[in-house]
């Protein structure tokens, strides 16, 4: 291939593989298949290596990340980040409108209400059509430069789509999680026994300033764009910009209206403060900006915000009580998290008597104290939060509020490492609910699947010096527990039934129980596919881990250290002793034919010849991928008895084919 036939490859590939990005992030409507779009993807990469002259920046291949930021350059905004003045109720609002008119006087006007995502706001600047600077709002002059993870982020264009834009502009929006998104990252962030994130604010603010960009592509970032900047007016109203910032390929909302008065203000705001719980993102108010540039301009600015626009805050539901206590509780992997105990009160419908207090900085912010009135809200609605206190309530007496320096339970002294939040409890051999958590994280449903071994079972065994690692629940016999509180012969009859038949869960699962840091599901499952068996795992380098994909220092270090520790090796030499599977098997992992070949399929309900699971291995030996939930990229549903009605209704909303175990026996048996 000559060098200008591949240029001209690379810039095809370049624009096809976007164009799909827009369907997919932006339109969620996918016209390929996940597997072609990453043979699309790979034909760039390989022909990128062959000539590097032709790896623009621009390059889809570079949404994956991988530059490291050692520091964040500080970056003066061309056009100041302003904020927008907050009301929070009609009357304020009513005063904004009277302001605007008396401004304007014998003019009609209209008003543009957009949703008020809380977010990260950044500014992202093009030149030619090309990405060239992000960065975040910092003081509203100078912020950070964060484009190397803004280029990670799918909904935002590296090369925009038309040819009708600016030379030069810079369009405003805000990075945010989805609630989808920020779910998966706290149950991955479980699995592996970190502390879960607070809130998909906190967790994207985090993730943009993240020094590897490689690890903000995988945290699936999405951003709304919603205000061009341009140094010549192209435009006559706000609403012009938005529905052409859009045709360019930006992720505008679609959920904005315009109001021809207050009253409709009004309507919209009450409208949404209902809708938003349904939204998969979170938003805190209403933005509502005067739709005319030129009424912009002869409204102008304030020192801090314009004159135009407003923000009506929705009230979070509050309650005041009581600080009774602060408890510090351990989890698996000794990471300490401060818990407050509250005077007991009502908050969105439930009684609260327990808020999380997160880690010693957040309490510090705070200048908490023990017996001080406290300000509690449901942060995103589901989990309780303290979010101030009444220091004019404080007890002249009270003291300051001191943070644990040792475990609560082993009285170790607790360590905080720089670059971590928590402190934690170093002794994870010989704490208690470290030891306990251990066994408990074994047992689970993603692991080795116990299920007639609970918590409170766990706390029994443990309590009885009959288990003290996760090995010793091989070692127990039916008369061990018969002797035990409330255990009938039947239920110990099914815990020994339950441990002998774990014996058979696979390599990968037995690898993800054993609790290694930083080691989840999707990691276990890699180390084990590329090493097949525990002994290459626990003899394997830092050199010959992190050529593992996915695998990269922290899951390194945290494998070697797991294997270095004597105890450690001892409970694996016991499993071995114990039968439990200590390599891959491979023959389930056959492919047998290519049936299911680009087909990606949600498998729904109980059958009559297959588990659930049984169903999902054939799928994979068939060439196919199995999804958990239904989108416009589903290929088909395979439905058993008592599928939910909601998943059907979502398959017959995107037109997705839906069959029964018999039609899927006989796709995979005779491909029709």
């Amino acid at each position: 291939m000559t060098k200008e036939e591949a240029l001209n490859q690379i810039n095809y590939l370049s624009k096809e593989i976007e164009t799909h990005n827009y369907n997919y992030y932006n339109l969620s409507a996918p016209i390929i298949s996940d597997f072609e779009f990453d043979k699309l993807l790979l034909q760039l990469q390989n022909l990128e290596l062959e000539f590097p002259e032709f790896s623009f920046d621009t390059s889809p291949t570079k949404r994956v990340g991988g530059t490291i930021t050692k520091e964040f350059k500080s970056v003066e905004h061309k056009y100041p980040m302003l904020s927008l003045g907050n009301t929070y109720t009609k009357v304020e609002l009513q005063e904004f409108d009277e302001r605007v008119a008396k401004a304007i006087p014998n003019q009609s006007y209209e008003y543009i209400c957009e949703l008020k995502y809380d977010g990260v706001a950044v500014g992202i600047s093009y030149k030619d059509g090309k990405l060239v600077l992000g960065a975040t709002r910092g003081d509203g002059n100078v912020g950070d430069d964060v484009t190397e993870n803004i280029k990670t982020i799918k909904t935002i264009p590296l090369q925009l789509r038309t040819a009708n834009f600016p030379a030069e502009f810079e369009i405003r929006g805000e990075v945010m999680l989805t609630k989808k998104a920020f779910q998966k990252i706290n149950s991955e962030r479980e699995d592996i026994g970190e502390v879960p994130l607070a809130n998909p604010r906190n967790a994207a603010s985090g993730t943009l300033k993240m020094q590897d960009s490689s690890v903000v592509a995988k945290r699936n970032l999405t951003c709304f764009l919603y205000f061009v900047y341009t140094q010549n007016q192209i435009f006559s109203t706000h609403l012009e910009s938005l529905q052409a910032a859009r045709e360019w390929g930006f992720n505008v909302p679609k959920h904005v209206q315009t109001c021809s008065n207050i009253n409709q203000v009004f309507e919209f705001i009450e409208h949404w403060n209902t809708e938003r719980k349904k939204l998969d993102f979170d938003i805190d108010g209403i933005v509502i900006k005067v739709n005319s540039y030129q009424q912009q301009k002869v409204l102008g600015f304030t020192a801090k915000s314009p004159k135009w626009a407003i923000s009506y805050k929705f009230k979070a539901e509050q309650a005041r009580t009581k600080l009774v206590s602060i408890e510090f509780q351990v989890g698996r992997t000794g990471a300490i998290t401060p818990v407050a105990n509250l005077a007991p009160v009502k908050l969105a419908g439930t009684t609260v008597k327990r808020a999380s207090l997160h880690n010693a900085d957040i309490i510090e912010a705070l200048e908490i104290r023990i017996n001080d009135e406290v300000i509690i809200e449901k942060g995103g609605e589901i989990i309780p939060k303290i979010v101030g206190v009444d220091k004019s309530k404080r007890d002249l007496l009270s003291v300051e509020f001191k943070y644990a320096t040792h475990c609560p339970i082993c009285h170790t002294p607790l360590e905080r490492k720089e670059e971590e939040a928590n402190h934690f409890c170093p002794n994870e051999l010989g704490c208690p609910p470290q030891l306990k958590g251990k066994i408990v994280h074994f047992v689970s449903r993603k692991a080795m699947n116990i299920d007639s071994i609970g918590e409170e079972t766990v706390e029994l065994l443990f309590t009885n010096n009959l288990v003290k690692n996760y090995s010793d629940l091989y070692a127990l016999k039916k008369e061990d527990l018969l002797h035990l509180e409330r255990m009938a012969e039947k239920s110990a009859e099914n815990i020994i039934s339950g441990i002998n038949l774990s014996k058979l869960i696979p390599f990968e699962r037995v690898l993800f129980a054993l609790g290694i840091r930083h080691v989840g599901e999707t990691v276990a499952k890699k180390l084990a596919v590329h090493f097949k068996n525990i002994d290459a795992i626990a003899a394997a380098s830092y050199e010959q881990l992190i050529t593992v994909e996915e695998i990269g220092e922290k899951i390194a270090l945290s494998v070697i250290k797991f294997f270095e520790n004597d105890l450690n090796k001892q409970i694996v030499e016991k499993l071995k002793e114990y039968e439990l599977q200590m390599q891959l098997d491979e023959s389930k992992t056959i492919i047998l034919s290519d049936k299911l070949k680009d087909k990606t399929i949600v498998v729904s309900g109980s059958f009559t010849n297959f588990s659930r699971d049984g169903i999902k291995d054939e799928i994979i030996k068939h060439g196919g991928k199995v999804a958990s939930s239904i989108s416009g990229n589903t290929s088909l549903v395979v439905a058993g008895d008592k599928m939910g009605p909601e998943k059907l209704k979502k398959a017959e909303k995107l037109n997705v084919a839906v069959i029964s175990e018999e039609e899927f026996i006989k796709l995979i048996n005779y491909g029709t």
